[in-house]
């Protein structure tokens, strides 16, 4: 094939698939796992002849997303006590599918939802959006892993490639402007949306996407994964969790009795991730981002593609009152955004708030824990607000102006997380809470040193994790329809949670 002519002027694309109506949650996810496994196929298969030089250079390959689309004729009562699962006014919604196997519990759970809510049919077919080459691949496969030699511009007269502009987030932002008779959107997320952060996870985390579960902990030191890898094998082992694996980065798994020899991954990546999982999905995913809110941002806008469950953030902070000790924890009921990342997503002037059952859920979980409660929990435990900034020596400056922020805002510990993980919680509509260690006291002369570090850590990291593991277990006990919060969504909404 002479890959340096003209950009071909015709397409090859399979028989299109128009839209069949169905009223069985099962049939139309067996219907969209039929359009995308022959789509991804059909392009997979061009580009290995294109490869080889067997593709015809007067044909541009193109197969397209399908997607699944609701049309509501009027205006209809619904349970208005679940937050998601049904429209809000009548129209046509839709939205594009993709790797429909991974997204199976997610879509049957979504679909049944809206047949029941309405009462109506959906359909599924063929959407007019294009599967990206590098997006046909899934599984571990790579584009480059076939095509070793630079990909060059020319790739692009003959296969689609990732668009940035299909691919945003003006739907949970909010900042969609819909065209007029076009429909409306019916999920949080496009397919190429998903797709692109399904592979920057792989990137970031170095697991696959599909070994991540519905409850995730986010942290901030390296101890939290020692001792979160020792609690984990020991799990496994006990057939009464319910937990049956941990895979670590590289994709390494182990199983009961059955360790992986290769386990140990000379160089990790960026923000490598630990999954405990459990054959339902929902296990407990362990990330750790290191420091700083554009990791924290980062992360987020991907694993929220995988609508989970809860995420929690379980990490360090300075403690900011004379009377908190090492150890206490902070139970961030509000939060001060300083960490800049997210102004121009979710304006400073949006409120973030508690979330009920994540609060109570992390607050049981101490008690249960530590083994103490009602006024005793006090000596440990403080609510109120976590400062979250972007500058880690803040303490370098002229420290007046921080300080009497801190003090106008009442705020009782400063981290540089915390307040990054739970406004992406809130913009993605994913229940979030954070609970925190106070490992330094700067304002107070108490600063993390070496010496003081270790002894620390010795002591509190092992009960801190536990904390949040034993507070998404809870979680994972209370009905989904109570967790994902009504707080959560706006006045108009996307049907799919």
């Amino acid at each position: 094939m002479n890959t340096q002519q003209r950009t071909p002027s015709t397409f090859h694309s399979p028989q299109r698939i128009g839209f069949s109506s169905f009223r069985d949650p099962l049939l139309a996810f067996e219907e969209l796992q039929r359009i995308y496994e022959r789509n991804t196929l059909f392009i997979r298969e061009a580009f290995y002849h294109y490869v080889s030089g067997e593709g015809r250079a007067d044909q541009r390959i193109r197969a397209c997303y399908p997607a699944i689309r609701l049309h509501v004729p009027d205006h209809q009562e619904v349970d208005s006590r679940l937050s998601y699962g049904h429209t809000t006014e009548p129209g046509l919604y839709q939205t594009t599918i993709t790797q429909p196997q991974q997204f199976k519990s997610y879509l049957l759970e979504q679909i049944g939802l809206i047949m029941k809510n309405h009462q109506l049919p959906v359909e599924v077919g063929e959407s007019d959006i294009p599967i990206p080459l590098h997006f046909a691949f899934t599984g571990g496969q790579y584009v480059e892993g076939v095509y070793a030699d630079t990909i060059g511009s020319s790739l692009r007269n003959f296969f689609d490639v990732p668009d940035l502009a299909v691919m945003d987030d003006a739907i949970v932002n909010g900042t969609l402007r819909e065209e007029p008779g076009q429909p409306g959107p019916l999920a949080p997320f496009t397919a190429p949306r998903i797709d692109y952060s399904l592979h920057r996870l792989q990137h970031y985390t170095a697991t696959a996407s599909e070994h991540f579960q519905n409850f995730v902990l986010f942290t901030n030191y390296q101890f939290y994964v020692d001792e979160f890898i020792e609690r984990a094998t020991q799990l496994i082992e006990d057939e009464t969790s319910g937990y049956c694996a941990l895979v670590e980065p590289g994709n390494h798994i182990t199983r009961k009795g059955q360790p992986d020899p290769s386990r140990k991954q000379q160089r990790l990546p960026q923000m490598p991730a630990y999954h405990l999982k459990r054959e339902d999905g929902n296990g407990i995913t362990l990330v750790n981002i290191g420091v700083g809110p554009s990791n924290a941002k980062t992360i987020t806008d991907h694993i929220a593609t995988l609508r989970p469950s809860a995420w929690i953030m379980l990490g360090h902070c300075a403690g900011l009152r004379n009377t908190q000790r090492l150890g206490d924890y902070v139970l961030a009921h509000g939060y001060v955004r300083e960490d800049h990342v997210l102004d121009a997503d979710l304006p400073l002037w949006v409120p973030v708030p508690p979330l009920a059952e994540i609060q109570i859920a992390l607050e049981h979980a101490v008690e249960e824990i530590s083994g103490l409660a009602d006024w005793e929990l006090k000596r440990i435990m403080r609510t109120g607000t976590v400062a979250t900034i972007d500058n880690r020596n803040w303490e370098l400056r002229d420290q007046h102006e921080p300080v009497q922020r801190f003090s106008q805002s009442r705020a009782i510990a400063l981290d540089m997380e915390s307040a990054t993980i739970a406004a992406n919680g809130f913009r993605f509509r994913v229940p979030y809470g954070t609970l925190l260690c106070v490992s330094d006291k700067p304002l107070h002369g108490e600063l993390k040193l070496p010496g003081m570090a270790s002894d620390f850590y010795r002591k509190q990291v092992s009960q801190h994790l536990r904390i949040g593991m034993r507070a998404l277990e809870k979680l994972r006990e209370m009905p989904r329809e109570r967790l994902h919060s009504r707080k959560l969504r706006s006045f108009i909404e996307t049907a799919f949670k």
